[in-house]
């Protein structure tokens, strides 16, 4: 088994690469900039590769330096938190990572009642477009977005989503949407990472071709919501994750709630060992109540 590197030293890169100073990673950890420097020569010498490039404008990670913190950040966080849970005597911790927009939009104007349901359970929630490892420990429950291709894990679909135009009715009234072909008259809002693109939407709807450019182009559901609601155009999302913004009034869609693409896409993904924790289960069970609402 190949031998794992001192926690100081870990502790030392990790700092480094968030701080990007050994100066601020030295005062953070309270030891000299030398010390955090000599940590970190030690730490590359074991590990035979060069973690970071240091110039006169400061230090950066290496290539090598962005892979190893992806995997060790993930870790010690997972260390911390479990130490800072038992130092506080909290047993009934549960850790929940999200993808981002179902995180803000769905999820979070919810978290009131979870916590009223139970109050005894610690609830931490992250959010990120990347799946949490597992295997370091990183979350319990993981809700992904995406095609369900995780093999050796559970993996139980929330609801199905409408995806469909969505756009202000000042936006609507002044262009005087009421066909899809007028769709390629305004300005169009692409998500970039949703699995329905507007290609899928024209092939399903119409014999148009989606246009090859865009007025504005997201990575995050509620990014393409917000511009939407300001009038920049017209967005492809999901009725699920714009459930507030259509019940303010905010937005609505083009041209009603038939004509969408009905996707499964958000998952609620964790190894089966997990479920055997009482919060885990409390959660699973909540999450699907809450999505039968939806």
């Amino acid at each position: 088994m190949a031998a794992i590197p001192p926690s100081p030293y870990l502790l030392a890169f990790e700092a480094v690469a968030r701080r990007r100073s050994f100066a601020l990673a030295a005062a953070e950890l309270h030891l000299s900039a030398s010390a955090i420097s000599h940590q970190i020569t030690k730490l590359e010498s074991q590990l035979g590769v060069r973690l970071f490039e240091r110039s006169a404008h400061g230090v950066r990670l290496s290539t090598a330096g962005e892979s190893y913190l992806s995997r060790v950040g993930g870790a010690l966080t997972a260390i911390k938190a479990a130490t800072e849970d038992l130092r506080q005597g909290v047993s009934n911790s549960l850790y929940v990572h999200s993808a981002p927009s179902i995180a803000s939009l769905w999820l979070m104007p919810r978290l009131r009642q979870f916590a009223q349901a139970y109050p005894d359970i610690s609830l931490n929630l992250s959010a990120a477009h990347t799946h949490s490892d597992f295997a370091l420990g990183q979350a319990d429950v993981d809700i992904r977005y995406g095609i369900p291709q995780w093999p050796d894990l559970e993996v139980e679909p929330l609801f199905e989503e409408r995806i469909l135009p969505l756009a202000s009715a000042s936006f609507i009234r002044e262009h005087g949407l009421k066909r899809p072909a007028q769709l390629l008259e305004v300005p169009l809002i692409q998500s970039n990472v949703s699995i329905v693109q507007w290609s899928d939407w024209f092939g399903t709807y119409t014999d148009l071709r989606a246009p090859e450019r865009y007025a504005v182009r997201f990575d995050r559901a509620q990014m393409s919501l917000d511009a939407a609601t300001q009038g920049l155009g017209v967005a492809l999302e999901s009725a699920t994750n714009a459930g507030q913004h259509i019940a303010d009034r905010r937005l609505k869609p083009v041209f009603g709630l038939d004509m969408a693409i009905r996707v499964k896409a958000h998952f609620a993904v964790y190894p089966l060992r997990h479920a055997k924790r009482p919060p885990v289960d409390a959660f699973l069970t909540w999450l699907h109540q809450e999505a039968a609402k939806s």
